[in-house]
């Protein structure tokens, strides 16, 4: 799978990297876990479709009632379409000196405590509404060439979000301008359940496969496949034996999409099938 490093990817070879980019996405068919090299932090806007990231320490899932500001990394879009098979959300790119310059502008309190969470979840009200329907009427290009015009639109809604969210939101624009490192250990675990493949994690570590496959064994002393899938038949075990329920509801929870595959796996494992465990 490709790396997209964006939002280069909407640059024009000939043109710079902008401070500040605008831009509309558009799709007609659903896109899953692309694996996405984020250059800036940005504002995602979306308007139509249902939107999921995986980071290194969480995940997150949005739809067209909210928007979500995203810091830049490593992580993997899933963008889905809605009932009429389109999906649009504008997204608006900042820099980290664009950000430094409005937090000098504009102080946040020292006593505040910086955002763990690499995302903040906006609810889409009227003035958004209104915000990204004045980014519309100005037009990409218009803002691309005025520098100014788009810091003033960028400066307006931070304003509006640091109003209506207060210390929260002000608290998680700081933490865009630390250094956060989660260790490798931790990123491993955070991931245990979800349905991720060793790949898709290595590159949440910043890794290559390989580069992934020798820390994971030094690590762990196993090899990541068999650990994440033991990890996960144990825990479907576990969920089973003490919720007295079936296979069928636990195999999403613990990262397995098939129930088939799931199944075959528990049975390799255990020596009885799921089935057997809940009829015994």
């Amino acid at each position: 799978m490709l790396v997209e490093n964006i939002p280069d990817l909407f640059i024009p070879e000939a043109e710079t990297s902008p401070e500040l980019l605008v831009h509309d996405f558009r799709m007609t068919t659903d896109n899953v876990k692309s694996k996405v090299n984020l250059q800036m932090h940005m504002f995602s806007f979306l308007q139509i479709g249902k939107k999921q990231v995986h980071f290194a320490e969480t995940s997150v899932t949005v739809d067209k009632n909210q928007s979500i500001l995203t810091t830049k990394g490593n992580c993997l879009w899933t963008e889905l379409l809605d009932t009429e098979n389109s999906y649009y959300c504008k997204l608006f790119f900042f820099s980290e000196k664009i950000l430094k310059d409005f937090l000098k502008k504009h102080p946040v309190s020292s006593e505040e405590i910086a955002q763990e969470n690499p995302f903040f979840i906006i609810e889409n009200d009227t003035f958004i509404s209104a915000f990204i329907d004045s980014l519309s009427a100005i037009g990409n290009d218009q803002l691309q060439q005025n520098e100014a015009l788009t810091q003033v639109k960028f400066e307006e809604i931070l304003l509006y979000l640091s109003g209506k969210y207060g210390k929260q939101f002000s608290s998680f624009l700081q933490s865009l301008i630390q250094e956060k490192n989660s260790s490798f250990r931790e990123v491993v675990e955070r991931h245990v359940y979800s349905n991720l493949k060793v790949e898709e994690i290595a590159f949440l570590c910043n890794m290559s496969l390989s580069t992934f496959k020798r820390h994971f064994k030094e690590e762990f002393q196993a090899s990541p496949g068999k650990w994440l899938l033991d990890k996960r038949l144990e825990k479907a075990k576990i969920l089973m034996e003490q919720r007295d329920v079936k296979a069928s509801d636990v195999y999403l929870e613990i990262g397995y999409n098939n129930l088939s595959n799931f199944s075959t796996a528990f049975k390799n494992k255990f020596g009885i099938s799921p089935k057997e465990l809940s009829n015994p």
